[in-house]
């Protein structure tokens, strides 16, 4: 299959710039994988639409507020023709490697080679809070940094640093970002880019869920630098992931191997959580799933076999991303894509709001 075959036309007014008022207020689109069908709703009727005994997964991973501005130590400028002309660095901070070491998108990049230090300050201010060398370069703007230690790391990006907000919302972070980017239920922090199936639920909605007799769980995947880069290939058996961290912890392992036992259905909230999942699914080829950290940069797309997975809550994803084609897969191993993309046409037509910010789809 080629990327094209994943292409859907979107108008750009649809793409959520802002979250809605009321967290838990979107609207939610229910497409049945056996017929195709689909029927408009709303996400707050999630507790009435699922099924007692279903288990709900959710990412407890937390973001991080991992856009930075940085200055060259050396004074130099950058190019007149860069997108920033003052000399200002944007460093995107997407996965942590060591106690010290992350991986980031760098822009401008061209000029910021390895041996370059930068130098991170609060703004109006010329000490720097953190300092960084840049230790690699790789293609399209992707760079290694090693910070100087400091114990206080991170309440110094909570002071300096922006919520990593999608390329694709035109517009500066906001104070309100700090939270509607967030989950409620979020705990771990790591993350480069929200899980965003989770921005839906409230306390509230977790509460009906658990009071209609669901088990809710978790596991945590640290988003990194596959949100934040295009598909390059053009067929579908020439995409590679960048691993991401997770965490399967016991509590899930084994809430997950009763379910599959008794025969419930296990829902993943997101794209992360059935990536995770699937991954745990495959690795231990029908044996029970053990807790366990590792990586992952598992690819699903049409003709995968799921392991876990059997119900699937998901925002709207962009035209010809590895996450459509998730969705694609979980819709149907023949027609999955046709489905999908019908679905979406519906949405667009309906004008369902798309990406981080925008309304949901439920997969059963």
């Amino acid at each position: 299959m080629l990327v094209t075959d994943f292409h859907f036309d979107l108008p750009e007014e649809l793409i959520a710039q802002s979250p809605p008022a009321i967290r838990g207020s979107s609207r939610m689109l229910v497409l049945d994988r056996e017929t195709g069908l689909y029927d408009d709703n709303f996400f707050r009727n999630l507790p009435e639409i699922l099924k007692s005994g279903d288990l709900l997964i959710l990412n407890d991973s937390r973001v991080l507020p991992a856009r930075l501005y940085a200055t060259r130590a050396r004074g130099q400028q950058t190019q007149r023709s860069s997108p920033d002309p003052s000399g200002r660095i944007e460093v995107l901070l997407t996965q942590q490697l060591a106690a010290n070491e992350w991986t980031a998108l760098v822009r401008p990049s061209r000029k910021i080679q390895p041996g370059e230090r930068l130098l991170f300050c609060a703004p109006n201010e010329s000490e720097p809070l953190l300092q960084a060398e840049v230790i690699a370069a790789s293609e399209f703007g992707e760079r290694t940094l090693r910070f100087d230690p400091s114990p206080k790391f991170h309440a110094i990006l909570n002071k300096i640093g922006h919520m990593p907000l999608p390329p694709y919302i035109h517009r500066d972070d906001s104070e309100e970002d700090r939270d509607r980017y967030q989950t409620v239920f979020s705990h771990e922090v790591g993350s480069a880019a929200a899980p965003t199936a989770g921005l839906h639920f409230t306390p509230e909605i977790l509460a009906q869920l658990q009071q209609n007799d669901i088990q809710i769980e978790t596991i945590t995947l640290h988003v990194g630098l596959g949100t934040f880069q295009p598909v390059r290939a053009e067929k579908l058996e020439d995409i590679r992931l960048h691993a991401e961290h997770y965490t399967l912890p016991a509590n899930t392992a084994e809430a997950i191997n009763k379910a599959q036992s008794e025969g419930r259905r296990v829902i993943a909230a997101g794209t992360t959580t059935t990536r995770t999942l699937e991954h745990c699914g495959q690795i231990f080829s029908g044996l029970p799933l053990e807790p366990h950290s590792g990586q992952t940069s598992i690819f699903i797309s049409p003709g995968y076999q799921f392991r876990v997975v059997s119900g699937l809550l998901t925002n709207f994803h962009l035209p010809q991303s590895t996450l459509l084609m998730l969705v694609s897969a979980f819709a149907g191993s023949e027609k999955g894509r046709e489905a999908v993309l019908a679905a979406y046409a519906h949405a667009v037509e309906q004008k369902y709001r798309f990406f981080s910010y925008g309304d949901c789809m439920l997969l059963l």
